[in-house]
């Protein structure tokens, strides 16, 4: 199978990915982290904690406490929004966004918060103005996303974060499509709350992830509650980081495989990995471009003269004349053996404001462990796809 749907979950891994996760289990030797005292626990328990240093150091968390460990991007941005936020903020976030952050802000919405959107432009570009235009006495956040699970284009948090430092906002980033990709630094870039998987681009194990937070003090409210190790006697769930967020037993063996994933994204290098991934897009787009009948989406140009830094996910969203997306992700499969995303991707308010929201589009996401000989494949299958709706 050419395999090309990465931005939904990475299927190949590194090898090492699957051999700690088996020795987690095999070798009987991680127990609960922080329930007890003997060797298993207390292996699970520096295991955790290694990880967390791992991912503290790659976001830029100046203290590793601040790293809470959770299934999902989607358990992260639930968990960011429900403990940060309030009824009474006015929160801005964009129309690219994913319904990972779009329904906790709906329900918010629902007890009284006010929500506004900052548009795109034909080629799904934020309109940075409209930060400044909607901007109101009572904004409390922006919450958006790095980079568009849609389009591939990637947001300039350098320039939302210094906006949210001149405006004492809160500042909530949902980085699915960007982790293991593009650098971060959460203090440079004045982030309060980043969301994110592991199981994408820092090729760990589906039901990882998680949220870390600035080294600043928020005032924190647990969102689950249960279990914590300690004070069982107390009434109210301890509020202190991690734990706060972290009721309940981790899932120590996911952690061993995530720990793998990152070991991998540190040794190959974010910029290395970056480079092939968005050469192997790059080219499969500048391939498909002359395609009759093949449309694209997304910013694939540099503007030099924009002082808002352009950049890219190894993402490439496209339709074709008289097929669904539906239909030609189905032949794409059934003929030649690709397997691609189609419809809205979760992220209903990019394709009304890019007028696909009937057909959806047919997103091509690409990992490290893509090569040129399956862009090859995939563009002869659109070409001959393409001949077939003449």
């Amino acid at each position: 199978m050419y395999y090309f749907d990465n931005s939904a979950t990475t299927l190949k891994k590194p090898s090492g990915v699957a051999e700690a996760v088996y020795h987690a289990i095999a070798d009987e030797q991680l127990g609960n982290p922080a329930r007890g005292s003997h060797d298993a626990a207390l292996n699970a328990l520096r295991l955790t904690e290694s990880v967390r240093q791992q991912v503290a150091a790659l976001f830029g968390v100046c203290d590793a406490s601040h790293v809470s460990f959770m299934p999902n991007a989607t358990t992260a941005l639930n968990t960011a929004i429900r403990s940060l936020l309030s009824p009474e903020d006015h929160i801005l976030t964009t129309v690219t966004e994913h319904n990972a952050v779009l329904r906790p802000l709906y329900q918010l919405e629902e007890r009284g918060a006010k929500l506004s959107f900052v548009p795109v432009d034909e080629d799904g570009i934020l309109q940075y103005q409209a930060f400044e235009e909607l901007l109101r006495p009572d904004t409390r956040a922006v919450v958006i996303n790095h980079a568009s699970n849609v389009t591939g284009n990637v947001v300039d948090l350098d320039w939302i974060g210094r906006f949210c430092q001149k405006h004492r906002l809160l500042l909530i980033v949902d980085a699915a499509q960007s982790a293991g990709i593009l650098e971060i630094n959460m203090e440079q870039q004045h982030i309060d709350a980043l969301c994110f998987t592991g199981h994408k681009s820092l090729y760990g194990p589906q039901g990882t992830g998680g949220l870390c937070l600035a080294s600043k003090t928020h005032q924190l409210k647990p969102v689950f509650t249960g279990g914590s190790g300690f004070h069982s006697f107390d009434k109210q769930f301890p509020t202190d980081l991690p734990t706060v967020f972290e009721p309940g037993t981790q899932n120590v063996h996911g952690l061993a495989g995530l720990k793998a994933g990152l070991s991998y994204v540190n040794e190959h290098g974010l910029s290395a990995l970056r480079q092939k991934v968005n050469s192997l897009a790059a080219d499969f787009a500048h391939q498909i471009k002359t395609i009759p009948g093949v449309q694209l989406y997304g910013k694939y140009e540099e503007q030099t003269t924009s002082p808002i830094k352009m950049a890219r996910v190894p993402v490439v969203s496209l339709n074709l004349t008289n097929w669904s997306s539906g239909d030609l992700s189905d032949a794409l499969f059934m003929d030649h053996d690709i397997a691609v995303r189609p419809g809205a991707h979760c992220a209903p308010l990019i394709h009304q404001a890019l007028g696909t929201e009937k057909q959806g589009m047919v997103r091509f996401s690409f990992s490290s462990f893509n090569t040129t000989e399956e862009v090859t494949h995939a563009v002869k299958a659109l070409q001959e796809l393409a001949k077939e709706s003449m």
